[in-house]
Formats: structure tokens, C-alpha cells, sequence
């Protein structure tokens, strides 16, 4: 590898909680196509995507891995490595994964980290901050790049600009670096004119990475080494081990090293930043009418001003309201005022504590082989449509408490019945008893969709064994 490559470090993780409902755990704002025709996932990595970078390096959870694969395969993108952390352990320690992988490789490879889920409108100006900074990186620095604030935001970190850097033009030392100020700092901030906000995007070099966190952070360093020495190759992923990774202290790279490291920089850039936070952050970039309303989906409205409103299913009819978020899914309905969007979080807290399920997962639940969607439930049955996508099949498995009947609707199945094969065309149907194995597949070069009818006394996701599955799950 050439040793002035940037190697991009995606990180993908989060559940983002407060664009609920379009945003779920199973399957979240990184993931959606929330401001253009590709998800934030997408946008990113293409972003990052020309002679200067290298593959693309992703790390995420276990739960996403199968969507982030393919959402790069659409893409025609192929990482280097997708790194599957066992736990949610914050920036440091992700970002010391990739890097001890990184420098494996190539010892004097520079690492550009940057969330999956932030929106950049000026790529160019993005792209000249990336050489000022990896310019700068070269020299030992672990650059960030400053954002003008336009209001006293509290969920930023904040940078004080200190004197520029020798021989690199545009770059600055770091005078002073606070994670997240209280509301009354966040104002000072903001009236002097001397802070930007962190963008939470660095570059630097994996080396000099590895050997700051040996300075200041030892414990996570060391957890980290432990983790990637013992980890294992799984399909197309890496998966650390568990157990010593269990054992890392969470923190963010801002805590855990720009705050106390006398090697940090920033790149001041007016990019177009935005991290999508809040659906008031999506109120403000998105295009407006002429009474400052946004509307997308299947949305009327009479004397409405300053609004977001969104469907992704029924008609939404609003009157007579002003400076409102309204967010309709086909389970859910969110209407908040726009000083009152960082609340969005306690809603999804309130479903965790009462046991409900809309903070998981959108009726429609992506799986590696396709999609299935719930559309009716009662009493001892439920019906499900399944989409396996060309060339895909579900794992052989069997079910304890329940039967299905499987209807095609268009495309043809190959389907599994303990040891009898058969193959099912258009409006044809077949009967699975409980306990018998079953394996749907679809081995031609179109979308296979089919109408599952499941019964029994138990119809949970968990009533499910697996004799064999090409996507490695138990």
C-alpha cells in the first residue's frame, strides 16, 4: 500500500434514537435513505472513495452486518475488513481496533475516522481540509475539523483555535478542547466567536494512534491488542474476541485523547456539516416551502408554517399548527415541537421499560437472504410476507410450537421438506408441520416473494432451530 493512502474508518454503530421512529435499533439512520436516494452508510463510504483513499475499513455490530455488506455491494464497493465489536465500547476503542488492523498492514498507513451518519453538502471543500490534515498527520498531529456553530449546541464538542501549525498551511494547534458544555458555556462559546464545534471526523496516523493511547490510555490499548490477537475471520467479517474486548473501558476518542493530548489539531472547513441528530437537524437541511414547511410523503396541509412533516405510510393532514415535527411510519406516529426534540430519546426509553417492540425493528425486518414484513397478528397465528432476493435462501431450520403454510406469489421456490425437495411456481402452496425441517430458497435470477401463514401456540422469532446456514448465524 502506498504510505500516503488514507485508509477511511467507518464507524456504524448507534441506534439513533432520536429520528425514532424511521430510526430503529434493528435498523438505524446510518441505514435509511434519509436524505438522498443511498443511506447515510453509503454516502459516507462514497464520499471517501477516490485516488487518495484506500478500501474503506468498517466497524459496527453484530446485529447490522449482513445490511452493511450489502449496502456496500450496491455500492460497488469492497472493504478491506468489516470489524464486528461484540459491545458498544464508544470511538477510542473502535477506532484502536481498526488501527492495530491498519498498521498490521501498513505501519506508516494514515486513518481518516468518520461517523456513518453525518451529512457533508461541500465535498470539495471536505476533500482540501482531508490533505491539509493529512499533511499534518504525517508530521505526528491527530487532527479534527472545526464547524463554525450557528447556535449553542450542547451535543458537540467544542474547540478553541490556538496558533497555526508550522508548514501546514490551513491547520492550527489545539488551544482548548471541551466535550459537550452545559447549555450557559455553549452560549459563551458562541458569543465570542472563538469555538467551533468537533465534527467528530479525525485523521491520523494509525501508528502514532497506537502510541498515544499507550501513553494515556493504557487499559484500552491493551484490551484492544488482546481482542484483535485473539479474534477470528467469520465469512466476510473479523469479530474480535469477546471476552477481552468486554473487559476495554468505554470512552470517546474526545475524552479519552483530544482532550488531554498536546499532539491534537484542527482543520477549520465550511463543508455543509450536519450530523443529523434530531429532526429538527433534518427540519433545517432539507428543502422548504414558501412557509417554511417541509413535506415529504403523503402529506396535506392547510395554514401550517415551519413544520416538518413526514410520512412513510398513512396520509398525514395537519392545520393550523407552526413550528411542529410530525413523523408517521406504518406503526408509529411521532409529533413533537421542535424545542422539545432531544425528549424523542425518553419515548423510546418509556417502550423499552413497557416491553413493546417499536423501538426495534420497522414491520419490515431485513435479513442477509431479503426482507419479511408482518401484515396481520391475533390469536395463535400470524401472516408474513418474505422477499428472498436472487440466488438467497433462508437457513434449514425447524419451529417447536408453531406450523407455516408458504404461498408464492411471484417468482419460483425451491423448498426443502425434511428430505424431499420440491419447487413451487406462481400461486402454488405448501404445508409445514411443526417440527419438521424446511429450507426456502430462491435459486433463480429474480425476487422470490411468497406469503407465509404461520400457526401454533408460540410464533416467536426465538422458536427457531438451525441445522444450516451460509450466513454463519446459530
Amino acid at each position: 500500500m502506498d504510505p500516503t493512502t488514507i485508509v477511511p474508518v467507518i464507524f456504524s454503530g448507534g441506534s439513533g434514537q432520536r429520528l425514532w421512529p424511521v430510526s430503529r435499533e434493528q435498523y438505524p439512520k446510518q441505514l435509511i435513505n434519509l436524505v438522498s436516494e443511498r443511506s447515510m452508510l453509503q454516502e459516507t463510504v462514497a464520499r471517501l472513495h477516490d485516488d487518495r483513499f484506500g478500501d474503506p475499513l468498517v466497524v459496527c455490530n453484530d446485529e447490522h452486518r449482513f445490511i452493511i455488506a450489502e449496502q456496500l455491494r450496491e455500492i460497488g464497493v469492497t472493504p478491506q475488513a468489516i470489524i464486528l465489536e461484540p459491545v458498544g465500547r464508544n470511538t477510542a476503542p473502535a477506532a484502536a481496533l481498526a488501527a492495530l488492523m491498519i498498521v498490521d498492514r501498513d505501519p506508516d498507513a494514515i486513518m481518516l475516522v468518520a461517523p456513518s451518519d453525518h451529512a457533508i453538502d461541500d465535498k470539495d471543500h471536505f476533500l482540501d481540509a482531508v490533505d491539509i490534515a493529512a499533511t499534518a498527520a504525517e508530521r505526528g498531529m491527530l487532527v479534527t475539523f472545526g464547524v463554525a456553530p450557528d447556535h449553542p449546541a450542547t451535543g458537540y464538542g467544542y474547540i478553541k483555535q490556538g496558533g497555526p501549525l508550522d508548514d501546514v498551511e490551513g491547520c492550527f494547534a489545539i488551544d482548548q478542547f471541551t466535550e459537550k458544555p452545559d447549555a450557559e458555556t455553549a452560549t459563551k462559546y458562541l458569543v465570542t466567536g472563538d469555538y467551533s464545534w468537533n465534527s467528530g471526523i479525525f485523521v491520523f496516523a494509525a501508528a502514532r494512534y497506537l502510541e498515544i493511547l499507550d501513553d494515556i490510555q493504557p487499559d484500552i490499548i491493551s484490551a484492544c491488542r488482546l481482542a484483535m490477537a485473539d479474534g477470528r475471520d467469520d465469512l466476510d467479517f473479523f469479530r474480535p474476541d469477546d471476552g477481552a474486548f468486554e473487559s476495554c473501558p468505554a470512552d470517546s476518542i474526545d475524552f479519552a485523547i483530544m482532550e488531554s493530548t498536546t499532539a491534537g489539531a484542527v482543520v477549520p472547513v465550511d463543508m455543509g456539516w450536519n450530523d443529523l441528530g434530531s429532526w429538527t437537524a433534518m427540519w433545517r437541511i432539507s428543502e422548504k416551502d414558501a412557509n417554511g414547511n417541509v413535506q415529504i410523503g403523503d402529506v396535506i396541509t392547510e395554514d401550517v408554517k415551519g413544520s416538518y412533516l413526514r410520512s412513510e405510510g398513512p396520509l398525514v393532514a395537519a392545520v393550523g399548527v407552526e413550528d411542529i415535527l410530525v413523523i408517521a411510519t406504518m406503526d408509529a406516529v411521532l409529533v413533537v415541537s421542535k424545542n422539545a426534540v432531544e425528549r424523542v430519546r425518553d419515548v423510546v426509553e418509556k417502550l423499552k421499560t413497557q416491553g413493546r417492540t417499536e423501538h426495534l425493528a420497522h414491520p419490515r425486518v431485513y435479513r442477509p437472504w431479503g426482507w419479511y414484513q408482518t401484515l396481520d397478528l391475533g390469536e395463535r397465528f400470524r401472516v408474513k410476507h418474505l422477499m428472498v432476493k436472487a440466488g438467497q435462501g433462508l437457513s434449514l431450520q425447524a419451529h417447536e410450537h408453531r406450523a407455516e403454510h408458504w404461498v408464492v406469489v411471484t417468482g419460483t421456490a425451491r423448498v426443502t421438506r425434511d428430505e424431499e425437495i420440491i419447487t413451487l411456481n406462481e400461486d402454488e402452496s405448501t404445508y409445514l408441520p411443526a417440527g419438521i425441517k424446511h429450507r426456502l430458497e430462491n435459486t433463480t435470477k429474480k425476487p422470490l416473494s411468497v406469503i407465509e401463514v404461520q400457526s401454533g401456540s408460540y410464533l416467536g422469532e426465538d422458536d427457531i432451530v438451525r441445522f444450516e446456514d451460509v450466513y454463519g448465524r446459530d
